[in-house]
């Protein structure tokens, strides 16, 4: 594969990398299992130096490294800052939990003493999206290497300066070498990679189709993986939700990033006696978007990241319509250089139009009306994925109610589903399994050790 940063501002190619040879990854894979055999024996307290270090790296060069995502994704650039500043965050998080939640757990067996430990697995391989460069391999990499594992990376093709960047970080703050390897490694490779004997655990965040390969092939290696496969999260606006901010936090749901998030708002589920009026604002807030550099801050509409991700997006939309959707508004490319679409919005989507059962990933609504809180409920688990979700109502009781009868891994009432590092973050059905961030992103890859001490006196 081509790994090329090419700004998709205005298509130049900024920079291109070679992958690595077979050798080059012999060597990395060498110098990572070695790395695990002292590593794993560190202290909390050694680790936490090495990673909070690297979290202080990352805040005292947000600029610098918010640019890079600028340049080879086209993130807004203060969206850009606020990612750098989010994975500083959880890094420290890390850094500063990860003894507490991995302490032994004492138990009270009917005889004797017993406790479980967490013991890290070894080397872990992760296969991680464009879409947030540094978020995405923070979240992988800090709980992971406080848990006494190293980790490996195959990044996205598109973003190789933000990898090369994430990677020189750990060893400026003084992680060994092996500690952190970013791997330039083709499909085969990846696949040979799985395969050794040396990787101990694989992590995926990308499409349902690439993780039907990874987690096919970790299984056929009986090795334990974990997957975020994205999703097509509903947002669910009852008929007693303040409209004005429900709106709000509609655009904030299905704009940022330009759509191109996991967890973005993707179906917009709202009740009959709102439907009307919450359309109406929306769209007239979706049109203020105003295409541009996305190195200036007065932007407000970014490039989607590649141009191949502006023609599937495309392609999409028109299949949509080709099989009765509605187009409401936008649907095209904005003429002008640069991966530019127009914020979209379909309607009437049929549960026999493939629009129905698809991702957009990108800045394309997909709205339906219903009749009630039940049909709400229908519509939104009447989905192969379960990511994210959210629910808009004043009732905050009802809202918690409706929350539990939503099947996917989070949903958030009166806030858009979002991200922080003390909330697990994860889903089911075909968004994946496993779960990243808080207490529980850090027991993915740990070995529960049982020990038991009991009488020596053998039985009669």
């Amino acid at each position: 594969m081509t790994y090329k940063s090419a700004n998709p501002y205005d298509g130049k190619i900024l920079k291109t990398f070679e992958e690595f040879t077979d050798k080059q990854l012999e060597s990395a894979l060498e110098t990572a299992e070695t790395c695990f055999e002292s590593w794993r024996h560190t202290t909390f307290t050694e680790r936490a130096t090495v990673v909070a270090k690297a979290a202080a790296i990352m805040r005292a060069h947000v600029n610098e490294l918010a640019r890079l995502v600028t340049l080879e994704m086209g993130k807004l650039i203060d969206q850009a800052r606020d990612e750098v500043v989010l994975s500083a965050d959880i890094i420290d998080y890390y850094a500063k939990n990860a003894e507490e939640f991995l302490a032994p757990q004492h138990l009270k067996p009917s005889s004797g003493e017993a406790e479980v430990e967490s013991t890290p697995f070894g080397v872990l391989f992760g296969v991680q999206p464009w879409n947030f460069p540094y978020y995405q391999l923070a979240r992988f990499a800090a709980p992971n290497l406080m848990a006494g594992n190293v980790v490996m990376v195959k990044h996205a093709g598109c973003v190789p300066q933000c990898a090369i960047a994430f990677e020189k970080l750990w060893l400026e703050a003084g992680a060994p070498a092996g500690t952190y390897t970013n791997l330039r490694i083709s499909y085969e490779q990846v696949n040979r990679v799985i395969d050794d004997p040396r990787i101990k655990g694989v992590a995926l965040t990308g499409s349902v189709e690439a993780g039907k390969i990874v987690a096919g092939r970790a299984g056929l290696n009986l090795k334990k993986s974990t997957m975020e496969l994205g999703g097509s999260d509903a947002f669910i606006v009852l008929e007693d939700a303040d409209l004005d901010k429900t709106v709000k936090w509609a655009i904030r749901g299905k704009m940022n990033n330009m759509g191109q998030c996991c967890d973005a708002a993707k179906r917009f589920i709202v009740v009959e006696e709102l439907a009307d009026r919450f359309l109406d604002k929306f769209q007239t807030a979706l049109a203020a978007f105003k295409p541009g550099d996305p190195m200036d801050e007065a932007t407000t509409l970014g490039p989607l990241s590649t141009e191949a991700a502006l023609i599937k997006l495309l392609d999409q939309v028109k299949r949509a319509i080709a099989n009765g959707a509605t187009l409401v508004m936008g649907g095209n490319r904005i003429n002008r250089p640069g991966a530019f679409m127009q914020p979209t919005i379909l309607t009437n989507i049929q549960p026999d139009n493939p629009a129905f059962r698809e991702e957009f990933f990108g800045p394309v609504a997909l709205f339906f009306r219903v009749k009630n809180e039940d049909e709400a409920v229908a519509l939104a688990n009447d989905s192969e994925f379960g990511l994210g979700g959210a629910v808009f109502t004043k009732d905050v009781a009802r809202g918690k109610s409706v929350a539990s009868r939503i099947d996917t891994g989070m949903v958030f009432v009166n806030h858009l589903t979002d991200s922080a590092p003390d909330l697990p973050f994860g889903g089911i059905k075909n968004s994946g399994y496993g779960r990243e961030l808080s207490s529980m992103g850090i027991q993915e890859f740990v070995n529960k050790k049982l020990i038991r001490v009991t009488s020596i006196d053998a039985p009669a």
